[in-house]
Formats: C-alpha cells, sequence, structure tokens
C-alpha cells in the first residue's frame, strides 16, 4: 500500500514538474518572439492569440494622440499569432503595449517592463548609435542605492536613490556631485528606470567623456516620502499631480539632502563641484533651488522645464525672481544650460524665459531638439550635459 502511494505522489510531483516547465517554456515551444529586432533595425512584434477580433501595438515611436502613443494594426496569420513589423527605427529606448479587443495588456513574451506614472509598458532598445549608451555595456559598472535621509524641514524620514562610479567603494577619492531631480509623474525611481541614467554614466565614464561622479535622485514629491508602494502608505495608484508641486516644499528642504549626501558620502563640497539638473517639474526646481542658493551650483540644467509657478503661489521661494538672477550671475557660474523639444507644450513659456535671460545678459547654452515632452529627449539631453560638467 505504501508503495502505491509513494508511486502516485511521486508521478504527481513528476506530472506537476514538466507542467510547470511546460509554463516557463511557453513562449519558445510556441516558437514566438517579440520583440525581434530585425538586422535592418525595424521591429516585429507578435502575439498569439486566436480568438482575438482585432489586435493593435501602442508604442511611443509613433506619433502620440495628445499624451496618449499611436497605435497601429497587428495582422493575423492562419496560426493564430498576429503580427506587425515597424519601420526602420532610429537607435533608442522604446515602450509599447498591445490592445486587445480593446483591452490594454503587455506582451507575454517580453519580460522587460518600465513602470511610468500609473502604467506598466514593455521596453526594447534599438542600439548602434544612442541606444548603445542605454545599455548595459560591458564596462565598469557603478552602484545604485536607495537611502533614507532625515529631513528636518519636512518633519519628515525620505528616500533618494544615489549612484557612486566604479571604484567609489574601494577607493579614498573624492567626487562631485550631480543632483539628478525628476518630472512631476515622477519619484526617485524615475531617472534610473525611464532615463537609464546608470548606464549613461557608466558608459560615458568608461568612454573617458564624462568625470566620475556621484548622482543624487531625490523624490521631489514632498507629500510623499518615496516611490510608490516604497513607503508606510503602501500600494496605491499613482497619479501625475500631487497638492506638493508649487508649495515651495522642495527647494525650501533641499538643504536637507546636501546635507546628508556631504556627510555620508566622499564628496568635493564646493560650488565648483556641485551641479543641478532636472526635467519638467524637475527643471522647474533647479532653476528655483539655483537661484535661491545663488552660490551653491557652479552647472545648472534646465530640462523642457516648467518656468513660472500658479499666479496664487504664495511661497516666497517664488517672488523677486528678477532680483535672485541678478544675484546668480553676479556670484557667477560656468554652465546654464537649457534643451527643449521643439514641439514641447512648454516651448513659448521656455521662449519667453530665454528673452528675459538675454535681456538681463544672463549667458546660457540652449539646446533645441525634435519632438516633445518625453524621455527620448531626456535620456539626450542628460547624455549631453553630463561630459560638461566639472571640467
Amino acid at each position: 500500500m505504501k508503495k502505491i502511494l509513494f508511486s502516485t505522489v511521486l508521478a504527481l510531483l513528476i506530472s506537476l514538474s514538466m507542467f510547470a516547465q511546460q509554463n516557463l517554456d511557453f513562449g519558445k515551444a510556441k516558437g514566438i518572439t517579440s520583440p525581434e529586432i530585425n538586422a535592418d533595425n525595424t521591429v516585429t512584434f507578435r502575439l498569439n492569440a486566436p480568438s482575438a477580433r482585432k489586435v493593435e501595438v501602442q508604442g511611443d515611436w509613433m506619433p502620440a494622440k495628445g499624451w496618449v502613443p499611436g497605435t497601429n494594426k497587428m495582422t493575423k496569420g492562419d496560426n493564430g499569432v498576429w503580427t506587425y513589423t515597424t519601420e526602420v527605427l532610429p537607435s533608442e529606448l522604446y515602450s509599447y503595449s498591445f490592445i486587445v479587443d480593446s483591452l490594454r495588456m503587455s506582451d507575454p513574451n517580453n519580460v522587460y517592463f518600465i513602470r511610468d506614472v500609473a502604467s506598466v509598458v514593455n521596453v526594447f532598445i534599438v542600439g548602434g548609435d544612442r541606444g548603445n549608451l542605454y545599455k548595459v555595456n560591458d564596462v565598469p559598472h557603478g552602484t545604485v542605492a536607495r537611502r533614507w535621509y532625515n529631513s528636518p524641514g519636512l518633519n519628515m524620514t525620505r528616500r533618494l536613490t544615489v549612484y557612486t562610479p566604479a571604484g567609489y567603494e574601494t577607493g579614498k577619492e573624492k567626487y562631485p556631485v550631480l543632483y539628478l531631480l525628476h518630472g512631476m509623474g515622477g519619484d526617485e525611481e524615475a531617472w534610473i528606470a525611464l532615463g537609464r541614467a546608470s548606464q549613461i554614466l557608466d558608459n560615458l565614464i568608461a568612454q573617458g567623456k564624462a568625470k566620475p561622479m556621484i548622482v543624487v535622485m531625490p523624490n521631489g514629491h514632498t507629500s510623499n516620502t518615496a516611490a510608490p508602494g516604497e513607503s508606510s502608505k503602501g500600494y496605491y495608484k499613482p497619479t501625475m499631480e500631487a497638492p506638493d508641486v508649487f508649495t515651495g516644499d522642495m527647494e525650501l528642504s533641499f538643504e536637507d539632502i546636501i546635507k546628508f549626501v556631504e556627510s555620508n558620502y566622499r564628496v568635493k563640497a564646493d560650488k565648483a563641484d556641485r551641479a543641478i539638473t532636472g526635467l519638467s517639474m524637475g527643471g522647474f526646481h533647479s532653476l528655483y533651488i539655483s537661484s535661491n542658493y545663488p552660490n551653491t551650483f557652479d552647472y545648472i540644467g534646465l530640462f523642457s522645464p516648467a518656468i513660472m509657478p500658479p499666479q496664487n503661489s504664495q511661497s516666497a521661494i517664488y517672488q523677486n525672481m528678477d532680483g535672485k538672477l541678478n544675484e546668480q550671475m553676479k556670484n557667477g557660474y560656468t554652465l546654464y544650460w537649457i534643451g527643449i523639444g521643439s514641439t514641447d507644450f512648454l516651448y513659448k513659456s521656455v521662449a519667453d524665459y530665454r528673452k528675459k535671460l538675454d535681456g538681463m545678459n544672463m549667458k546660457y547654452v540652449y539646446r533645441e531638439s525634435t519632438g516633445g515632452h518625453t524621455w527620448a529627449n531626456w535620456r539626450v539631453y542628460l547624455s549631453e550635459f553630463v561630459p560638461l560638467l566639472f571640467k
């Protein structure tokens, strides 16, 4: 009786093991590769959905409809597999999803995902040019750490992300610091995930195009202590907006971040060794932090920045900007860098801000790219801004 029972249990375990292996190997067993980056840099997507009536691929390389990426119809084959092949794509990191009978879904054959605010999208990289900067290449790698710091100004403990260059742990050298700020929908994870900041830094440093530096990526939403799911708020649906955006709290409490970094890392704690930059809301923060602390940063970058706070904002941080910019000029700086896409919805406000700077004879470097308010632009801006630092 025991032998029969043992044989039955053994057979059941073998059956479950085979079933699990089949599940893990399902995409391979079906012969499905998606996405497939072809030799000519076209990309083919495939989805096994024999019962579907309509399947589309939605990707950020297609013309957007407002804030929503464009779509293209996929074609159903006799085997029930839907396919779509793009035109030749420039070297870049891309994101996409499938829409099956009006239901948005991820690609089951692609395990690579990035969260963008409240959405999770599949990603792939077309290499050969700028895409190679976003890849993990065979070069010395820095370390990415999530650190909690005390913010007396906000009366809370908060989380930030810190990149230290290759060799930091084993050496004694002191490094300059870049403070890298995210946009309205982001958090301390955004530049690492969507911006590929650690890959860009690793690759530029390895190529000798950038100085080794520490990069600090704080959470710019002072009403949150950390990224969604990483704090005591638990699991909640992230949103683009937060009540803290134009309160001035981020700017007023930024000294807490600098003090933490300079107390816990081997850094050069001089103006010449500090840089600050950010995208969109982070560009807004960079503008006002650098002007309110005019003797703190020698390098300032504004990537597609928001410029003016709402008229009802009462924070002293946003008052007397002409006087603060004049003080910033008087104290001096090495680089004031502005980048914007030609179709960005913030283009006019940036153009107006440049007119103000021109009228004040405040020197800056201007970079205008194609496209709009996109990570494709911000990754490029970071890869162009970083080599200019700490020369």
